[in-house]
């Protein structure tokens, strides 16, 4: 299917070691539904994913803007805990909550929200809730035990739930709802063979 003119792009972050996995349902389904998926980067460099995946980012992050974008993806990586290099991407998902546009962050991005104090009133999951505690932000009162959450326009997530992720996603996004929506989440997380049904009749698969 190809992009639905005058569509905004959807902006997935990548970096060096970034977690492939963990963003592949959100953005493989975003795709099918029309969506134009662009790769952001540090600059446009190619970067190397924990996967080894070399990937060339289509801009920097310097060149992107909210009011240009539908959505900004940040997946985990290794670098979100070892340095302030992707310092700049939590930065980025301040300006895009500030003018409305929905971030999406799973695994150690959290963590880099966190930091960036974006977490401190917002409901919000991660791995664990300790994890986030390591930061010191103030948002440990918010935490939530459960698979992702979305609040205010921020979608949370930890490492382990990439399904519950992209259902999150594709909620925000209005790619799927109600029965079509729960049917997706069994379909690719329960692998309920029952839901594949409901999504052939609606065509959403």
């Amino acid at each position: 299917m190809n992009a639905t003119a005058g569509r905004k792009p959807v902006h997935l972050a990548v970096y060096d070691t970034f977690a492939d996995w963990e963003t592949g349902h959100a953005t493989a389904h975003l795709a099918r539904a029309g969506h134009e998926i662009r790769t952001v980067g540090p600059s446009i460099d190619p970067v190397t994913s924990i996967g080894g995946l070399r990937v060339t980012p289509h801009l920097a992050l310097d060149a992107l803007r909210p009011e240009d974008s539908a959505l900004l993806i940040l997946p985990g990586a290794d670098l979100w805990d070892t340095g302030e290099d992707l310092a700049p991407f939590a930065r980025t998902a301040r300006a895009f909550l500030a003018a409305g546009v929905p971030v999406a962050a799973i695994c150690g991005a959290t963590a880099g929200l966190a930091r960036e104090g974006l977490l401190d009133d917002r409901a919000h999951t991660s791995a664990v809730s300790f994890y986030l505690a390591a930061t010191g932000y103030a948002g440990g009162g918010h935490y939530v035990e459960t698979d992702a959450v979305t609040d205010r326009g921020l979608v949370t997530a930890g490492p382990t739930e990439p399904v519950a992720f992209a259902r999150e996603v594709l909620r925000l996004l209005g790619v799927y709802e109600g029965e079509v929506l729960d049917a997706w989440y069994r379909l690719f997380h329960d692998s309920d063979a029952a839901a594949y049904a409901v999504l052939e009749k609606a065509g959403a698969r």
